[in-house]
């Protein structure tokens, strides 16, 4: 009788779930829920809880019950574009998991639970879109980071805890308010080095290893610096056409 689909969203069953399983590129087992118009989390989906990745962003998701934790096997969850205005402590237990996207919803500083920092094997951590005013400098636990979004909130300044995280790659900061031009530079300059950052340095390697790498860089930069010579015009015997190489023979073409 005139249901208010908009307001009470989606009822996922046990059947729905399973038959929205889907196997990544990797041969895992995802679980895509998104868009479904899901205004609750589905408590059938934890009779599935050991898929590897879970989607369920584009909802309506206003909370993650802590029951999340049931998940031990998650890799890859997905969480963005949804109205989520906190996340349970239990998160912390996930200890498998690579990737986290919790863009574009409605997450403060306050609500971001520390146990954050729990998840060591962590890769990928997206908190852009939020409400956020600064970072946890517990963060900086991530060591396994190599990338993090933080644009698009309303934070001042980045700790160094975790702009210096060792794998970091790429660190994306913009659309906030940081307070000059000159501190927005030090951020957009720390991303660069950060994204040509050497993750292995000379000292850790190997005498045989540290010789091979260094002769490989002294052979591009000969090729760098390599002009060819006129003298020495390469031919092509096997060609069918020619090229822009072989423009000032073209008479002997077409002899052949």
């Amino acid at each position: 009788k005139g249901k208010a689909k908009g307001q009470k969203g989606k009822k996922i069953t046990l059947k729905i779930a399973k038959n929205s399983i889907r196997i990544s590129f990797d041969g895992g087992r995802r679980l895509d829920l998104s868009k479904m118009g899901i205004t609750t989390f589905p408590k059938c989906i934890l009779k599935l809880a050991d898929v590897d990745e879970l989607d369920l962003s584009r909802n309506m998701l206003k909370k993650i019950p802590s029951s999340i934790q049931k998940f031990q096997k998650l890799r890859w969850l997905d969480l963005h574009s949804n109205q989520l205005e906190e996340l349970p402590q239990a998160i912390g237990t996930l200890q498998n998991l690579f990737y986290l996207n919790i863009c574009n919803n409605k997450l403060t500083t306050k609500n971001l639970p520390e146990e954050l920092n729990l998840l060591k094997n962590l890769h990928i951590l997206n908190l852009g879109l939020n409400c956020l005013d600064s970072i946890p400098t517990s963060l900086g636990a991530l060591k396994e980071l190599t990338e993090i979004g933080l644009f698009d909130n309303s934070l001042t300044t980045i700790p160094n805890s975790v702009k210096k995280l060792p794998k970091l790659k790429k660190l994306n900061a913009k659309g906030n308010p940081f307070p000059d031009s000159t501190q927005q530079e030090e951020h957009a300059d720390s991303i660069k080095r950060i994204e040509t950052l050497h993750l292995v340095q000379e000292k850790d390697l190997c005498c045989s290893c540290l010789k091979m790498c260094q002769d490989e860089r002294d052979k591009l930069n000969k090729l760098k610096n390599v002009t060819p010579s006129p003298s020495k015009k390469p031919s092509f015997p096997s060609l069918i056409t020619p090229n822009s190489t072989a423009k000032d023979n073209q008479e002997e073409w077409r002899l052949r």
